[in-house]
């Protein structure tokens, strides 16, 4: 990936020829021309398991606690490796080796006492963008939740976005920017960034920076330059440093509440727009006007959409779930049990297929420090309707009326077996709703039998034939069109719960 971000470096910034890039970099001319002409720098499916995790993580924490404590500690009583190690053994019982330790205590220094002498000037050139997170609770659905916000400021103008999401992984970074990009009409020239951990996956001596692979190829799908301030100088990009505070106080205040965040995300694009009508603090003009000098810098969207998903090939257990960063564990299905499925994470959801690429289930996405599971018990519905006794213990009674549950709970063995396989049945044909609306008519008419179950549902279902466009040629003598009285039909149907 490096030799290829020098070609598309040396072409497109420097202006270099092929022919003289081929020269200096000893690559074939045609390798050069495809690597220029191609677009699309999406990840490819992935083939292989995802690589284990190290050892060290879970005390990775534990280690930037004591390291970040040094700050404040005089330099010859900082911790040194060793005495990483010593401690992470004695008191966490850590196994990990000296040396896996001792690499990790070097880069992690390095990040915390790096060189801080240098200055960026805050002057910005039309186009350019500013990239930080921040913090804020909000209330979804009743719900209070810690989140995070993706703020995207333009110096030139002072104009900026955020988008509202609970994590701050690589995905949510690139649909944060991606759905900014859209709505603003065009990619940032160059972005500025601190050293997030999902978009610099190694500081080197000297400044530069490793990027994360994923994030490399976002850059070259979309081709902007990024530029990343140095370890603990937040002043280096200090009109976002501003913009976080800025949206928090303007529109997270009061907490916000939702039922969708989608749908809020949507509206904070608005306001953003909308905010832009304000004067700029300096200049003699309003933002919007001078965000027409910023889209007009602006580069181009790419004509092939970037997939900003995260794919892993993973192992279901005996119960058909999978673990994902070792504390996030989800559901599949009883036929994938000890089988091979991809799972690709967006910022939002968990979507799982299996190796044929054929959809199995989807959940919302798990964050937080704690473990966690997400289960979703309706493709386990015909599993459990031929072991009606697990019924109780399964999370299927909390997704059915109070008076169904009532029903399948003082039915016996026998009952509820036919009862739970006709749900599974409508739910395959149609869906979950749709079997409990049929099974919730059939109960108010005291009805409870299969049979009547499956023909309410039919009924709610089936389009009546429309005879209205049929037409009788006039040799045939019209007829009075009847009115029956089917009152007198009523008599004979039982009242809801009685039974004849």
């Amino acid at each position: 990936m490096s030799d290829k971000q020098a070609i598309r470096n040396l072409y497109f910034r420097q202006g270099m020829t092929v022919s003289a890039i081929s020269r200096q970099l000893n690559f074939d001319p045609r390798t050069v021309t495809k690597i220029i002409d191609q677009e699309d720098w999406n990840t490819p499916a992935p083939r292989k398991r995802a690589p284990v995790p190290s050892i060290l993580d879970p005390y990775k924490p534990t280690i930037d606690a004591w390291l970040e404590a040094d700050r404040q500690a005089r330099r010859k009583q900082r911790h040194t490796a060793r005495r990483v190690y010593d401690r992470l053994r004695k008191e966490m019982n850590c196994t990990a080796s000296y040396r896996t330790i001792a690499a990790y205590v070097t880069q992690k220094r390095q990040e915390l006492f790096g060189n801080q002498a240098a200055f960026i000037p805050l002057e910005h050139p039309a186009g350019e963008a500013q990239v930080d997170f921040g913090e804020a609770d909000m209330r979804e659905r009743g719900v209070l939740k810690t989140g995070f916000y993706l703020n995207v400021s333009y110096p030139q103008s002072n104009g900026g976005y955020f988008q509202l999401f609970y994590g701050q992984n690589l995905e949510c970074v690139m649909e944060g920017l991606l759905t900014i990009f859209s709505h603003v009409g065009g990619v940032a020239t160059k972005l500025w960034f601190d050293n997030l951990k999902p978009v610099v996956s190694k500081i080197l001596r000297g400044g530069d920076r490793n990027l994360s692979e994923r994030f490399a190829r976002f850059q070259e799908h979309h081709r902007f330059d990024t530029t990343f301030c140095n370890p603990d100088a937040g002043h280096e990009k200090g009109n976002v440093e501003g913009k976080v505070g800025y949206h928090r106080r303007n529109a997270l205040v009061p907490i916000p509440e939702f039922d969708d965040i989608a749908t809020f995300n949507r509206q904070l694009l608005e306001w953003g727009d909308e905010d832009r009508q304000r004067q700029h603090y300096r200049k003699n003009a309003t933002i919007a006007e001078l965000f027409a000098a910023d889209r007009q810098a602006f580069l181009p969207l790419p004509a092939i959409p970037f997939d900003t998903g995260r794919y892993e090939t993973v192992r279901t257990d005996g119960y058909g779930k999978f673990t994902i960063d070792g504390k996030y564990t989800y559901s599949t299905s009883p036929q994938y049990v000890r089988s091979e499925v991809i799972v690709r994470l967006s910022a939002f959801d968990a979507r799982i297929t299996d190796r044929d690429g054929k959809f199995i289930v989807s959940h919302a996405r798990l964050y937080g420090e704690r473990r966690q599971e997400a289960m979703d018990w309706l493709p386990y519905l015909t599993q459990l309707s031929r072991r009606p006794g697990a019924y109780k213990y399964s999370g299927i009674p909390t997704l059915l009326p109070p008076s169904v549950q009532d029903f399948l709970n003082a039915c016996d063995r026998a009952r509820r077996k036919e009862t739970l396989q006709v749900l599974a049945q409508i739910t395959e044909q149609t869906d979950f709703p749709t079997a409990t609306a049929a099974l919730l008519e059939a109960l108010n008419r005291g009805a409870d039998d299969a049979d009547s179950i499956i023909a309410l549902f039919r009924r709610m279902t089936e389009i009546p034939l429309d005879f209205s466009c049929f037409s009788l040629p006039d040799s045939i003598p019209g007829q009075r069109e009847l009115q029956p009285d089917l009152s007198v039909y009523s008599n004979f149907l039982p009242q809801g719960g009685e039974k004849h």
